[in-house]
């Protein structure tokens, strides 16, 4: 028998910090589990199936991220769902919009820029409460070198040495419109050190750890533990392979905007 089937899509803010990632698994919590689990109690029923835009990892953060609702059962009245949805989801998860759609949009397949942060502070250890938000480095940095290395990731290239362990279907082949390392103005608290920065990376997607390898590479420059020509030969196809293993912790990114085409 035939099912009419309904599709909206909704938009999310969550503190990825006691979550291992989006995507659902047997046994430990995930964003991906809690989701449908409110849906489900919302609902009262499991006719229904969420698609996220994008699969965050361990402990990253989303300022703006989006998934697809498909209902079978019946159509949604959006002016009691919403609240009731929003109400049950944890303190750490908050629904920020809700909107019907129909079959021709394919929130996976859609075009979209992505905007990551990833909040660092150097010198000394900061308080405990930043560790949700971003990773402290405890030896100097030379921050101007790394914003003159960050600009070297924009325009297209293959990521192969940002990429954790890609296999052979791996695209690796990519483009960053956007990167940029500054001071952190975005994301502030009064327990926050008095100087924290971000990396700032926009692009359509992104392979595997690729930012958590980019920033890696950024504060091993930092620290002197590499140079310039080597960061410019990890982006040098001509080059042999060089693989990093510098992947900096999940709680300092952020999913800050996603924006579709």
């Amino acid at each position: 028998m035939f099912r009419k089937r309904f599709y909206y899509i909704i938009e999310l803010q969550y503190l990825g910090f006691r979550y291992h990632g989006w995507q659902k698994q047997p046994t430990v919590n995930t964003l991906q589990r809690m989701v449908e689990r409110t849906v489900a109690y919302v609902l009262d029923h499991k006719n229904f199936k969420v698609l996220a835009a994008g699969r965050t990892d361990a402990k990253v953060s989303a300022n703006q991220a989006y998934v697809e609702l498909f209902v079978d059962k019946e159509p949604l009245d959006l002016e009691i769902f919403y609240p009731v949805f929003n109400q049950n989801l944890p303190q750490d998860i908050r629904a920020l919009s809700i909107e019907e759609t129909d079959e021709n949009f394919n929130i996976i397949q859609s075009p979209k820029i992505k905007e990551y942060l990833y909040l660092f502070s150097y010198g000394e250890k900061f308080h405990p409460f930043c560790a949700p938000f971003m990773y402290n480095v405890l030896e100097d940095l030379n921050i101007d070198l790394m914003q003159k290395a960050a600009v070297l990731f924009e325009g297209k290239h293959n990521f192969r040495s940002y990429c954790h362990r890609p296999t052979e279907k791996t695209i690796l082949e990519g483009e960053i419109t956007h990167c940029e390392i500054k001071k952190n103005d975005v994301y502030v608290a009064n327990f926050f050190p008095k100087e924290s920065y971000l990396l700032q990376v926009k692009g359509e997607g992104f392979k595997r750890n690729q930012i958590r390898l980019m920033m890696g590479a950024l504060l091993d420059l930092g620290k002197g533990k590499i140079d310039l020509d080597f960061l410019k030969k990890t982006l040098d196809p001509n080059e042999e392979e060089i693989v990093l293993e510098h992947i900096v912790p999940g709680s300092g990114l952020i999913l800050n905007s996603v924006e579709f085409k």
